[in-house]
């Protein structure tokens, strides 16, 4: 499975990109999935619903399915968070996962940045981002930039790096 991540500081514009890079890149007539690393505590589920009532009464997974669509979830109950390849092992085949966030792991990124966060280009330290994608044009980078809103060369630049051009 072809792998490609967006990663960058809180507010640098990530979860907008991959949106933009999803419906693109299916536009062509790709297949994608994305997972996305939460830091903190969420839910997918509604009190009351009866789900999240078999979930609160203790069970380990709860599986809801309907005709347009099926969720798993599972609940860790203190386990260890799972690392990025056990949850890849858990999806569908398809042509490319883009995955938002997982920044210390070793898949080749694209790193999303904003000048008004403030915040330092991660690419200069990190080896596994390939390009930047910025509202500016920093310079000195070993790493092509390119600009945040131009999602069609920022897709054609993932489809080439993992062989799907």
């Amino acid at each position: 499975m072809r792998l490609y991540g967006v990663t960058g500081w809180k507010n640098s514009g990530k979860t907008t990109l991959v949106e933009r890079l999803v419906a693109e890149i299916a536009g062509l007539g790709f297949t994608v999935s994305t997972v996305k690393h939460a830091h903190h505590s969420f839910d997918v589920d509604q009190p009351g619903k009866d789900s999240y009532r078999h979930r609160e009464a203790g069970a380990t997974e709860v599986l809801l399915a309907s005709r347009n669509r099926w969720a798993l979830m599972h609940e860790l109950r203190g386990d260890e968070e799972p690392p990025l390849e056990a949850l890849l092992a858990r999806l569908s085949p398809v042509d490319l996962v883009l995955v938002e966030g997982y920044k210390r792991d070793r898949h080749p990124k694209v790193e999303a940045h904003r000048v008004a966060t403030g915040q330092p280009l991660i690419a200069r330290d990190d080896p596994t981002i390939r390009a930047v994608a910025s509202d500016s044009a920093p310079e000195g980078l070993a790493v092509p930039v390119l600009p945040l809103d131009d999602t069609e060369a920022i897709a054609a630049f993932i489809l080439r790096e993992v062989g799907l051009a």
